[in-house]
């Protein structure tokens, strides 16, 4: 009898908590909007934060720069569990929220900045939710507030056509915007420089262009032009490591790594670098080694990536501990990153301009990133070498190689990256799973499944179905 009762008035107090939920959720002090400053960092640092643990558990097990010494562990023979979908989906939806929320903010203040910093954000982490699941909501999410609570998926064309719209007007913000808009101490990633926002903006721009560019669609290949050439001025891009979007790091809160209070077998005892990853680096003499790997017997060794089960290789070159705090890992997108995305740019065409000096210009400054200089013979004696007279895939295959290493530890580029051009060229372990095929995105959550089924449907039904070989609109 106690228990019954006990029930009853828990459900009195959830219906009570119902029935007053409006007047509950009504700030008494009568603010309509959190202030955007305090939005910014917090939301920015969760989102990489997030980022970097994805990255370490998903991109790098199936882009092999390092492979698990777990049999358990089946990610790098392709094999995906449904329930790794949830853990992005869920907190890049949440950070949304925060970041359409610094957009709503700037316009009640009027402040341009953050209204364009909103923008650029927002692009970012949708463009994020789409590449690596395709139709998603976007038009009707983040709208609990107003009661939308099965939002339906949009095609992923239509979301990019709109994630274009928003940076266009990320642009125009931002340019009339006033320099003293945003606080330094309140910006974690350029201190309160809107000219570099700006130039953020349009290199995000770049990025997300130069994805699509194949499907012929949307004035992609246009717009690039546009933005390179012809009206250049208009649009800012980085031109030194000094633009890049990184939010670097501290050693103490607020601006942790994700990694800072990893344990040694979370971080590095439980995987060894793959042998794709470590050759390369070895052939080249590249001085990234030193800042990256251990050394296993006086030296930098690889191990096999797709191994078959029961074969688990002996740990070999690892995560150097360093990294766990490193700044550089807080990437979102970087200056080398431009310059490869314009020497592929120059390479198919789509903009005038010599390849070779922005894929050297790339390998400069990657390395420059982390404190090196270009070794002696590096472009000229190693497989890095730039040939005039080799055709358009191989260039591409040269230029690819090289950007996977700049987005060392940067979210899902790599394999997005990978989706788009099938480059670099991976080796194929006996162990691999999924048909040998490198999955072409995330299932949906199993809880979304659940939750908005009719809407999930509806969206299958226009991918073409829901597993890891549906390719998604710009793979087609």
């Amino acid at each position: 009898m106690k228990k019954i009762i006990a029930a009853l008035a828990i459900t009195a107090s959830l219906v009570s908590c119902t029935k007053d939920f409006k007047e509950l959720n009504t700030s008494k002090d009568g603010a309509r909007y959190t202030t955007p400053e305090t939005l910014l960092g917090p939301a920015v640092h969760d989102v990489i934060k997030k980022n970097l643990n994805r990255c370490l558990r998903l991109t790098h097990e199936l882009m092999q720069v390092h492979v698990t010494l777990s049999d358990g562990d089946e990610i790098h023979r392709y094999v995906i569990r449904p329930q790794e979908s949830d853990y992005m989906w869920n907190n890049w939806y949440l950070q949304l929220t925060n970041i359409k929320d610094i957009y709503k903010g700037g316009d009640a203040i009027n402040n341009k900045a953050f209204m364009g910093i909103s923008l650029v954000l927002d692009t970012w982490v949708s463009s994020l939710l789409t590449d690596v699941y395709g139709d998603v909501p976007y038009f009707d999410a983040n709208k609990g507030r107003e009661y939308v609570l099965q939002p339906k998926f949009d095609k992923q064309k239509d979301i990019y056509q709109d994630l274009f719209k928003k940076l266009e007007e990320a642009n125009e913000l931002l340019r009339t915007a006033s320099t003293t808009d945003v606080e330094a101490k309140m910006d974690p990633i350029f201190a309160g420089d809107i000219t570099k926002w700006r130039k953020f903006c349009n290199s995000l721009y770049l990025r997300l262009l130069l994805r699509v560019s194949g499907t012929g669609e949307l004035g992609a290949r246009e717009k690039i032009l546009d933005i390179v050439e012809t009206r250049k001025s208009n649009y800012p891009i980085f031109t030194s490591n000094n633009d890049s979007a990184i939010l670097k790091f501290q050693g103490t809160d607020p601006y942790l790594s994700e990694f800072a209070e990893y344990r040694d077998i979370d971080f590095q005892v439980s995987s060894s670098y793959s042998e794709f990853f470590i050759n390369n680096l070895n052939d080249w003499g590249d001085p990234r080694r030193d800042k990256w790997a251990s050394k296993k017997d006086n030296a930098f060794i690889g191990i096999p990536s797709g191994y078959p089960v029961g074969q688990v290789p002996a740990p070999q070159s690892q995560y150097l501990a360093a990294l766990r705090s490193e700044p550089l890992l807080g990437n979102i997108i970087n200056y080398p990153e431009l310059q490869f995305i314009l020497a592929e740019c120059a390479v198919k065409g789509y903009i005038p301009g010599d390849a070779k000096t922005y894929y050297e210009a790339g390998v400069a400054a990657a390395l420059g990133m982390w404190g090196f200089t270009v070794p002696t013979g590096y472009l000229t004696d190693t497989s890095a070498q730039w040939y005039e007279n080799d055709n358009a895939s191989q260039k591409l295959h040269q230029i690819m190689l090289q950007k996977y290493y700049t987005l060392f530890f940067t979210d899902f580029q790599s394999w997005i990256d990978h989706r788009r051009t099938g480059f670099p060229t991976l080796p194929k372990g006996v162990g691999l799973q999924n048909d040998g095929i490198m999955p072409t995105r995330l299932k949906y959550p199993v809880n979304v499944q659940r939750v908005n089924q009719q809407n999930y449907l509806a969206a299958v039904a226009n991918m073409g179905g829901d597993d890891l070989k549906t390719k998604v609109w710009w793979n087609k």
